[in-house]
This record gives structure tokens, C-alpha cells and sequence, in this order.
């Protein structure tokens, strides 16, 4: 990008702005003697329907800083320092309800009102009930020639960096499965209208997955991370973005020969599996949800800190 002479911040940046906060001026006049530095804080606050940072197939929404200093009789410099957003779903819709309830004891003015909680708390209570809730829920997973398995998840949503847990039960299944294989993938879904060619409507891209020969086994589990850096799921008049669980199962389509176990414990046999066997693949998803995390547990994420400086001659 070449050198932009305009003092606008989002002048010279290809896309479009969907926010910009008002310009604040920190100093003026300055003068530095050699050897001698100043230090000064910047603060701003960020509307709660803003979009989160993703950077997606279709779209991108970025967040940065535009630092702009100028000398006398010399041409404005521009720093744009980038930074990562997360958003809550659900914390603008908890603002509104406690705005709209009506206090429901008397008002007494001998008692202390109670001052209003952080946006940070109220954050962080939502997260903790959104994910916090446990419940195994059972799936009976089948295709047209019978049972495969049954697959329980303990929770459905889930905040970055945790790890998500299920069980699998072949001791119910009706037919063989050789294998098995769960994937965490993400949906990207454009608005029809914000779509520059047919078929851009919607993107998949799988991150985590977990695999495991079954063939045999009773029971067994998967464990799925989730990464740090990847963006919760949020909606907005342009994309949607969702997350979801890919599981394929690999079952035989004739039945295997038993493996006969002697009666005595002492003996032992041995037993070989076929050299070609006859095999059909599913394919099955299942919708989650994925909360943001604590900050300073998403910061984890980055390999070191972030350092920016520009001479102004």
C-alpha cells in the first residue's frame, strides 16, 4: 500500500467501514528535549452490536488502530496497529431487559442504590450459564441397514481453548462399524444479497479432528479441542457464522466372521482380519455452539506482543 496523504484514518483501506469512532486528539503542541519521552492513554469504547474480528472466504471484518501524527511544514504519518474483538451473543439482549424491567420493590431513599455491573461481568455471567450447562444428551445413530452406534454429548455449547468430549457405545449397534472420524467444522453462510456469484452462499472449513478404528470395540471416546484463534459463531445483516460436528462412520455392509473365544482362559487364539472387506460410508452433522472466552485466555493465543513504532521526520 502506498503512502496516503489523507488525514482520514480509513482513507486508502480497501473494504468498507462499518465503524468508526470519533478522532481524539491526546497532545498538542509537543516538544521533546533529546533523550526525553512522554506517555499517554488512549481509551475507547466499542458499541455492543459490532461485529467481531473473523477473517473468512467471503468476507473479513478487522479491527484496528489509526495513529496519526505530523510534524511542522511536514506531511501527516499514519500507524494502523492491529487488534483482535470478541463478542458476547446475548449481552445486548440482557441490557435491554434489565433497561425495560420495572423495579419491582418501592424506592426507598435511605438505602444505597445498587451500582451497575461491569460490561466485563455481565459478560463473563453469560458465558458461565451459557456454558455451564450439562446435560448429557443421547444420540441413536442408524442407517438403512440398522445401528451404528450411540453417541452421547455431555453439552452442546462451548467457549475457545475447551475441549469437547463425547462417548461412543457400539454395544447397542446391529451392524459392524470400522471406523469412525468426528471433525469441528465452521459455516459460512452469506446473505443472498451480498453475494457476488452463484454458489458463494456458503463455505465450510474443517479445523480439529479426531479418528479411531472401532472395529470390535465396545466402547470408546473422542476429545476435540477447540482453538483459540478462530472466531465464535455471530450473525450479522451481511454473513452468519456457525460451527458444527462432521462425524463420517465406516460400517461393513456384510456381516464379519466371529471370533471364537475358548473356554479356557488358559488357552489362547489368535484371530486375522479379512484381506478385502465390503464398506459404506455416513456422513452426519451436528449443529453446536461456541461461545467467546475470558480475554486474557483468548491472549494466550498470541506468540508474543505486539510492538509498532514509525519515525516522524
Amino acid at each position: 500500500m502506498g503512502q496516503c496523504s489523507d488525514p482520514l484514518p480509513v482513507h486508502c483501506e480497501r473494504g468498507m467501514c462499518v465503524f468508526s469512532s470519533v478522532p481524539k486528539i491526546l497532545f498538542c503542541d509537543l516538544q521533546l528535549s533529546p533523550g526525553e519521552s512522554k506517555k499517554y492513554i488512549y481509551r475507547e469504547t466499542l458499541p455492543m452490536d459490532a461485529p467481531p474480528s473473523y477473517k473468512g472466504q467471503a468476507v473479513k471484518y478487522s479491527y484496528k488502530i489509526t495513529i496519526g501524527t505530523q510534524r511542522v511544514n511536514s506531511p501527516i504519518k499514519l500507524l494502523r496497529v492491529p487488534l483482535r474483538v470478541l463478542v458476547v451473543n446475548g449481552i445486548l439482549e440482557m441490557k435491554k431487559q434489565s433497561e425495560e424491567q420495572e423495579p419491582v420493590t418501592p424506592s426507598n431513599p435511605f438505602l444505597q442504590e445498587e451500582e451497575e455491573r461491569p460490561v466485563l461481568e455481565k459478560s463473563m455471567q453469560i458465558l458461565q450459564c451459557a456454558t455451564s450447562r450439562r446435560g448429557p444428551n443421547y444420540y441413536n445413530i442408524t442407517n438403512a441397514r440398522g445401528k451404528v452406534c450411540k453417541f452421547c454429548l455431555f453439552r452442546s455449547s462451548y467457549r475457545l481453548g475447551e475441549d469437547i468430549v463425547g462417548t461412543f457405545d457400539f454395544t447397542v449397534a446391529t451392524i459392524p462399524c470400522v471406523q469412525f472420524s468426528v471433525t469441528l467444522q465452521s459455516e459460512e453462510v452469506v446473505s443472498d444479497e451480498y453475494c457476488c456469484k452463484a454458489g458463494q452462499g456458503c463455505t465450510t472449513i474443517s479445523y480439529t479432528k479426531h479418528h479411531d478404528f472401532c472395529l470390535h470395540t465396545n466402547k470408546t471416546y473422542m476429545a476435540l479441542p477447540i482453538p483459540l484463534q478462530i472466531t465464535p459463531g455471530f450473525v450479522t445483516d451481511i454473513v452468519a457464522l456457525k460451527w458444527k460436528l462432521h462425524f463420517e462412520f465406516v460400517t461393513a455392509t456384510q456381516p464379519l466372521e466371529t471370533h471364537p473365544i475358548p473356554a479356557d482362559q488358559s488357552e489362547s487364539s489368535t484371530w486375522r482380519g479379512p484381506i478385502d472387506m465390503q464398506v459404506e460410508t455416513m456422513v452426519w452433522d451436528m449443529p453446536i455452539n461456541i461461545y467467546a472466552t475470558n480475554p486474557l485466555q483468548a491472549s494466550c493465543s498470541a506468540t508474543a506482543g505486539t510492538t509498532a513504532n514509525f519515525v516522524v521526520f
